[in-house]
């Protein structure tokens, strides 16, 4: 039984991105949901989030009862945290908070021609962290988020999650997965809000008696929220961290590669989501007999095996290319959100990829890595979007502000040029706003500067406007 479908390039190197493998979704469906839930959010604020989880999570929620999570709740989450996930999130979270630390960008300034240019990099105010826990819960992404946000020295971060918690006999609680509540209080967290999906977004954007309005929104998220997300971005409510859908992964390989490795890495993928993208490109037709052969053991034994085959029929392939260069091409144009690469040579092999969320290089550099908190961050671009997006990044959380400051000396070695380029435009005022600094100037620099962007121009400053 073949589980992936074969897409046979060899001998064909135009453009494959049309027919490389994506999920099958209803776009149009799921976007009149989430401006449905938007609406709603917008003009009913905590009523509105109280309605939609009842809907969608199945948790009927008072007035009475608090839409954010009490200190005294995550307190005990925290308490009740086996000490060895404790550790593992602790250690995750500084192996995060180490590589986005040396990730960070500086601010510099520099002078040239007598004027002090540069960039300031100053922290949003208020990041919403979204973390899902749908299919399954996901503190690993509360860290992703959370750290390089403080790095970057936000003043608030608020953390929505759903409320999909089950006490001790596994019986619906109303309240967040204990495991991302207690990641959250470790963190530091200022506000966790039991809500999630679309709403979530919505929430953070518009704002709402429990939900300050935050200026950028990050986190991956389901169809819904990453939608919710693209729409809010546009009417200019927040930022955003891109698009992070359905997770993927791609694998470069080569006849030197474990085939047993290679299927348990890309099982290790369809475990997140029936519509994850698992791909494997390789020049070998024995390895993907034999990650056939792999597969067929690895999936019945797993305990999401459902979700995997159905992820498998429906976006599992194997694109057979001519050799690695070619592998590489193919690559490039899918642009996946993880790329491993296990061949000889892998790391020349992976610095060829242009694109790409995180490569991962070689046979002991499995995605459960990066997932797990190695150092770089898991929230990435989806659906090709690394062709023109990276990953969170501490500078997510920062904003670029360019600065210039010149003297009358920088002002008028600048001048002429404005008269030019002003004139060309057919925006006389943009130069009359640096001719008038010059009336209260010494004679001479007024002078110099006025017949320069005369001589310039062709004509006498300001007063032979186009016309």
């Amino acid at each position: 039984m073949s589980r992936l479908t074969v897409l046979d390039l060899r001998g064909d190197r135009s453009d494959p991105r049309e027919r490389l493998p994506r999920p099958d979704v209803d776009l149009a469906a799921a976007r009149d949901g989430v401006d449905a839930s938007l609406r709603a959010v917008r003009a009913d604020g905590d009523r509105a989030l109280r309605r939609l989880t009842a809907r969608f999570d199945g948790v009927e929620l008072g007035d009475d009862d608090p839409l954010v999570v009490p200190d005294a709740v995550l307190r005990e989450a925290v308490e009740q945290l086996d000490p060895a996930l404790r550790g593992a999130i602790e250690r995750s979270a500084a192996n995060v908070r180490w590589f986005h630390e040396r990730a960070a960008p500086q601010a510099w300034e520099e002078e040239r021609d007598g004027a002090r240019m540069g960039v300031w990099f100053n922290p949003i105010r208020r990041a919403g962290v979204y973390v899902p826990a749908g299919k399954s819960p996901l503190p690993s992404s509360a860290i992703m988020a959370v750290v390089p946000a403080q790095i970057a020295g936000v003043d608030e971060i608020v953390l929505c999650t759903p409320p999909s918690g089950v006490d001790e006999d596994g019986v619906r609680d109303g309240w967040p997965d204990r495991t991302i509540m207690a990641t959250a209080a470790l963190l530091g967290v200022d506000r966790v809000v039991r809500v999630g999906g679309a709403q979530a977004v919505a929430a953070m954007a518009y704002g709402t008696a429990s939900v300050p309005v935050c200026d950028k929104v990050v986190g991956p998220g389901n169809l819904f929220v990453s939608l919710a997300k693209q729409q809010l971005v546009a009417e200019g409510r927040i930022g955003s961290d891109g698009y992070a859908g359905p997770t993927e992964v791609a694998i470069i390989a080569d006849a030197t590669a474990d085939a047993r490795v290679v299927a348990s890495d890309l099982v290790g993928q369809a475990e997140h989501d029936e519509l994850v993208t698992a791909l494997l490109i390789t020049p070998d037709e024995d390895l993907v007999t034999a990650v056939e052969a792999a597969l067929e053991e690895e999936v019945p034994a797993t305990r999401h095996r459902e979700r995997i085959s159905t992820a498998l029929d429906g976006q599992g392939t194997v694109v057979l290319v001519d050799d690695i260069d070619h592998a590489v091409e193919v690559a490039d144009a899918f642009a996946a959100e993880h790329l491993e690469v296990q061949t000889v040579d892998a790391r020349k092999v992976a610095e060829r990829v242009r694109y790409a969320g995180t490569t991962f290089i070689g046979r002991a550099t499995p995605v459960s890595l990066g997932d797990y908190g190695a150092g770089p961050n898991h929230t990435l671009p989806t659906s090709g979007t690394a062709r023109f997006a990276g990953g969170l990044t501490t500078a997510s959380f920062l904003v670029a502000v360019n600065f210039l400051e010149c003297d009358d000396a920088s002002l008028a070695h600048l001048a002429p040029d404005v008269r030019a380029l002003a004139m060309a435009e057919d925006l006389p005022a943009h130069w009359r706003a640096v001719e008038t600094r010059f009336d209260d100037a010494p004679p001479a620099l007024a002078d110099e500067a006025g017949t320069a962007a005369g001589d310039a121009a062709g004509t006498t400053p300001y007063a032979a406007e186009p016309t």
